[in-house]
């Protein structure tokens, strides 16, 4: 065997793991992203009263709709995380 030989086999045997690893990590990614919007979904159904519990307003799930391959429960988090800081800084000034 010469190195050239060696050096082929070897970068085809390294090459494996990675290509499944990338594989395995975009199916990973694809399934939450399904299931975020499941329950981004979900919250579309509750009631007015029940998404101010949770921080949020239907208004935002209108501005957190997303195209099919991206997560809206990330826009969501930042929107509800948003207004928390913002009541929280009118509440120090009132103070």
């Amino acid at each position: 065997m010469t190195t050239i030989e060696f050096a082929t086999e070897t970068s085809r045997i390294t090459t494996r793991p990675a290509v499944a690893t990338r594989v395995l990590n975009a199916l990973a990614s694809a399934y939450v992203a399904w299931k975020n919007r499941r329950a981004f979904y979900r919250l579309g159904e509750m009631s007015d009263a029940e998404l101010a519990d949770i921080g949020l307003t239907r208004a935002d799930l209108h501005v957190a709709a997303v195209p099919f391959g991206r997560d809206p429960t990330v826009k969501l988090r930042a929107i509800a995380s948003e207004r928390a800081d913002t009541i929280e800084d009118l509440a120090r000034q009132v103070a």
